[in-house]
């Protein structure tokens, strides 16, 4: 028990509450210079046309800045002969290069393709010369270097790749080619399809110039509707990306049909096979609900009015078959049955909006 008081009374009073604030301190800041350096290196990168913006020398800043960072808290808070470790490694550098040999060839690698410029982000490259691999390059970092296809595909292979194989630099990448999917009726699709070129022109030219205009092309037809690809070309390679995302985010409202679209295209629908039936058996029809799979599927047929009383029954067979064919054609849409009876138009409609909810539930 004494032994164990001694040994909390000697960490009370020894200087560990420094070394904690010396620690933190120096992690701290060398937090705040990593951040200032990497910022300041990225605008310069932007600013300069000596070395690319490749995310390369960004990394290699950064892990400068925190390798001194350690060194200092290894040093200053736990008088660590640092330059004893550093020698130490040296000694070891064989083994640890064996064991790193793909990171550090990888490293390599895409320091020098980045310091000579053979290859810097924008690029539209081709790896090897016959079936190699072809992308627009986004970034080289300390291992890969990113790409992107013609189809979107994001590729990422080993920088050293770079320095074994044969780079192709082709045409800068300018055009975009959106996949879409109609879902509109066939009547509509080519009101369609001239929105959506429209409102694509008016998104990109906020992007970048458009050195052809967007065109749609459909191409097959599916269970899901109409599918096709809208295509354009801009000037500036670099806004690619940015000029697709424009493009799709103006499209989209012209790509599915609204419901409420979708129940006025049904009611003009059955509106037209309405007025293709004479009115007094589509009246009938509706009250006695004998015509409502007639008109919701279209097909137009009409089952035959029975009368119902005596006195239909016997106007019907007083009245000559060709009195009957007149009567028929000169009845209008707004006719009503008889003298007495209310037009007939309103009724009509709202019976068949009835019939064309319960058809729906």
């Amino acid at each position: 028990m004494e032994q164990d008081l001694s040994i909390f009374e000697k960490f009370v009073r020894s200087d560990w509450a420094g070394t904690v604030v010396g620690v933190v301190a120096i992690v701290f800041l060398t937090l705040v210079v990593s951040r200032i350096a990497t910022t300041a290196i990225r605008r310069l990168l932007k600013k300069t046309t000596l070395l690319p913006a490749s995310s390369i020398f960004v990394n290699l800043v950064r892990a400068l800045v925190w390798i001194i960072g350690i060194s200092c808290v290894l040093s200053i808070c736990f008088n660590v002969n640092v330059s004893a470790i550093i020698t130490a490694l040296g000694v070891g550098g064989i083994a640890v290069s064996l064991g790193m040999q793909d990171t550090i060839s990888n490293l390599i690698g895409g320091f020098q393709v980045s310091v000579a410029r053979i290859v810097k982000p924008g690029d539209n490259i081709q790896v090897g010369t016959l079936s190699g691999i072809k992308g627009r390059v986004t970034d080289v970092t300390l291992r890969y270097t990113h790409m992107v296809n013609g189809d979107g595909d994001r590729i990422v292979i080993p920088n050293s790749m770079l320095n074994s194989n044969a780079i192709v630099h082709l045409d800068p990448i300018c055009e975009v080619n959106v996949p879409v999917v109609v879902t509109y009726n066939e009547e509509r699709l080519t009101w369609v399809a001239h929105h959506m070129e429209d409102a694509a022109a008016k998104a990109v030219a906020r992007v970048s110039k458009l050195k052809k205009g967007p065109q749609v092309q459909f191409s097959s037809v599916n269970e899901h509707g109409f599918a096709g690809v809208l295509f354009f070309t801009i000037s500036d390679p670099a806004r690619i990306d940015d000029a697709a995302d424009a493009a799709i985010r103006a499209i989209a409202p012209y790509v599915h049909a609204h419901p409420v679209e979708q129940m006025m295209d049904a009611m003009e629908s059955l509106q037209v096979q309405a007025r293709n039936a004479p009115v007094p058996q589509v009246l009938k029809a509706v009250d006695h609900e004998l015509a409502s799979d007639a008109l919701l599927e279209g097909t137009g047929a009409m089952e035959p009015v029975v009368p119902t009383n005596a006195a239909e029954k016997a106007s019907a067979a007083q009245q000559p078959a060709g009195a009957k064919n007149a009567s028929a054609r000169e009845t209008g849409p707004d006719a009503g049955e008889g003298e007495d009876s209310t037009p007939a138009k309103k009724p009509h409609h709202r019976r068949l909006r009835r019939l064309f909810k319960k058809e729906q539930q």
